[in-house]
C-alpha cells in the first residue's frame, strides 16, 4: 500500500474531477451588434476565468473563432437567417459554406454545434421559406457526415416560444397549426441525428405582456407556492413550465418515446426598458440571472422529467447598443461595452484559474501557458528526452490542431525560450481541448499533470538546473506513478491511475 503522503494528492485530484463532472454546463450568448465592444481576444481571456464553458454566437465571425482557439470553451456557431435559403439550395452550397466558415478553425476551436438560423420560423419576414430550414439542416448534416464530424458537431435551430399554439397548461401544449408540417420535419431530423431541440425562453416577455395573470416572482424563478398543471405537475417558476410546454409539443408530434434533449438557447432579463417596462431593472435582472445560473448548475430537470438536467445559455454577455427594437432589446447584457458589470452576478468558478471575483476586461492573463477552467494543467516532464519532447511539439502544433503562434518568436509565450516550456504550452492546449483526460497528457511518457500554474512553474525552473531535479525521476521510477509538481513545496507529489 502506498504511503499516506503519496495517496493524499491522488484523492484530492479525484475529488476535483468528480466535482467537475457534477457541475452542469453554463453557456452564454455573445452578440456583437454594438460599436463599443471589447475585442474577441479580451473576451476569451475573461471567460477563461469564469464558470462559463460554452458560448453561442450568431454568425461565424472569424475573429471570435480564432480568439477562442485552445481555450477549452465550446462554441455554437450560426448560419444567419439570410443565408439559410442559399445553403438549402443544394449540398454543394452547404459544403462551400462549411469549408469557408468553419473548417479552417477546427479542431483548435471547439465547435460543437451549428445553429441554422435564429427563430427562423417566426421571423418577421415574408421572404423566408419555411421549408428551406429543414433542407439547410439536412445539407449541413450531410457535409458533417462526409467529413466524419457528425458525432462532434450537431446541426440544430433555435426556436422562439411563438412556435407554440399555447404554452399553458404545459401538459396540453402543441405547436402552432400552420407550423405542424415543418416542426414535424425538424423534430424528426433532430431525433434521427441526435441533435438537441433549442428554445429561446423568456419569462420576462411573458410577464411583461401578462402582468395581471403572471406574478413577478413566478417569472423571476422564485415562486415557492407553485402553479398547478391539470396532470398533477407543480411549477415553481415559469421557465420550467415553458420547457415542459415544449416537451409536450414535441410529444404531440409522436416523438414522446424518442430521446430529444431540450436546451434553453437563450434566457435572460433586461436591466433597462422603455417607460412602460417598469420591471426591467438591474435588481430584477440580477435576481433572474443569479437564479438562472443556479438553476443551470443544479443538475435538476423539470416536473415532467426531473432527472433530465437542462443546459442553459444566458442572454447575454453584453449590452448591444446598436440592436434594433425597444430599449430592453439593447439591455440584456451582464456587461457594458467597456467591460464593466451592469450588475453583480457571480460568474466565479471554485475550481477555475484566474481571479473570478474580480472579473473585468482590463486584466492580463499570467505569462506562459494559458488555460480555461479547472486549475489542472498538462506540462512537459523536465527530464524527458528532448527529441521526444520536440516530436510532441511537432504533433500538437501540426496534426494535433493546436494554435502555437504564442510560442513562436515574438509570441506572448515565447519566453522562457526552452523546449520544455514551449512543449508545455502545446501539451496543455491539446489537453484542455480534449477534455482534460489524463490519457491526453501522456505523450509517450513525457507529460505530467499539475495543479499549479505552469507559468509560475517554468519561471522557477528557468532559474535552476532542471537536471538537478533527479529526486523526482527517482521517486517516479520507484512508484510507477506520474509526477505532479507543485513549485510551492520541495516535495514531489505522485499519482497513480
Amino acid at each position: 500500500m502506498a504511503p499516506t503522503h503519496m495517496l493524499l494528492p491522488l484523492l484530492i485530484f479525484l475529488l476535483q474531477l468528480t466535482l467537475l463532472h457534477q457541475v452542469s454546463s453554463i453557456g452564454i450568448n455573445y452578440g456583437t451588434i454594438g460599436n463599443n465592444l471589447p475585442p474577441p481576444k479580451r473576451v476569451a481571456q475573461l471567460l477563461q476565468s469564469t464558470l462559463i464553458n460554452k458560448i453561442k454566437i450568431y454568425d461565424t465571425n472569424p475573429d471570435i473563432l480564432e480568439a477562442f482557439s485552445n481555450t477549452g470553451i465550446d462554441l455554437i456557431v450560426a448560419v444567419e437567417n439570410s443565408q439559410v435559403a442559399n445553403i438549402s439550395s443544394n449540398p454543394s452550397a452547404a459544403s462551400q459554406w462549411f469549408t469557408a466558415r468553419v473548417a479552417p478553425f477546427i479542431p483548435a476551436t471547439s465547435i460543437i454545434s451549428i445553429a441554422v438560423g435564429n427563430e427562423y420560423l417566426t421571423a418577421e419576414s415574408d421572404k423566408l421559406d419555411r421549408n428551406a430550414l429543414v433542407r439547410a439542416m439536412q445539407n449541413l448534416h450531410a457535409v458533417l457526415v462526409e467529413s466524419g464530424l457528425d458525432r462532434k458537431i450537431k446541426v440544430t435551430t433555435p426556436h422562439s416560444m411563438a412556435v407554440l399554439a399555447s404554452s399553458f397548461p404545459p401538459s396540453a401544449a402543441t405547436f402552432a397549426a400552420m407550423l405542424l408540417p415543418t416542426m414535424t420535419a425538424v423534430v424528426g431530423f433532430l431525433a434521427d441525428s441526435g441533435a438537441p431541440f433549442m428554445v429561446n425562453a423568456y419569462p420576462y416577455f411573458a410577464y411583461r405582456d401578462n402582468p395581471k395573470t403572471i406574478s413577478l416572482e413566478y417569472a423571476l424563478l422564485g415562486n415557492g407556492t407553485g402553479v398547478s398543471d391539470p396532470k398533477g405537475y407543480t411549477y415553481n417558476n415559469l421557465l420550467d413550465a415553458q420547457i415542459d410546454a415544449v416537451r409536450s409539443a414535441i410529444g404531440s408530434l409522436g416523438f414522446a418515446n424518442r430521446s430529444i434533449k431540450i436546451i434553453v438557447s437563450e434566457s435572460g432579463w433586461p436591466s433597462k426598458g422603455d417607460p412602460g417596462e417598469t420591471e426591467a431593472t438591474p435588481e430584477n435582472a440580477r435576481t433572474y440571472n443569479t437564479r438562472l445560473i443556479e438553476r443551470a448548475q443544479s443538475n435538476k430537470g423539470t416536473p415532467m422529467k426531473p432527472k433530465e438536467s437542462i443546459e442553459i445559455f444566458v442572454f447575454a454577455l453584453f449590452n448591444e447598443n446598436k440592436k434594433q427594437g425597444g430599449a430592453s432589446e439593447r439591455n440584456f447584457g451582464i456587461f457594458n461595452g467597456d467591460g464593466s458589470k451592469v450588475y453583480d452576478v457571480d460568474l466565479s468558478c471554485q475550481f477555475c484559474s484566474g481571479s473570478g471575483d474580480k472579473l473585468g476586461f482590463g486584466e492580463k492573463t499570467s505569462g506562459g501557458v494559458r488555460n480555461r477552467g479547472p486549475s489542472v494543467w498538462c506540462v512537459a516532464k523536465p527530464h524527458a528526452d528532448e527529441k521526444v519532447v520536440q516530436a510532441v511539439v511537432d504533433f500538437c502544433c501540426g496534426s494535433g490542431g493546436v494554435d502555437c503562434r504564442e510560442i513562436y518568436e515574438n509570441g506572448d509565450c515565447y519566453a522562457p525560450d526552452n523546449i520544455y516550456a514551449h512543449a508545455s504550452y502545446a501539451m496543455n492546449a491539446y489537453y484542455q481541448m480534449h477534455g482534460r483526460n489524463y490519457w491526453n497528457c501522456d505523450f509517450k511518457g513525457t507529460g505530467l499533470v499539475t495543479f499549479s500554474d505552469p507559468s509560475k512553474f517554468f519561471s522557477v525552473m528557468d532559474n535552476v538546473d532542471i537536471q538537478n531535479s533527479s529526486r523526482a525521476s527517482e521517486e517516479q521510477s520507484k512508484s510507477g506513478g506520474e509526477i505532479i509538481y507543485s513549485p510551492n513545496i520541495d516535495v514531489v507529489k505522485l499519482k497513480k491511475f
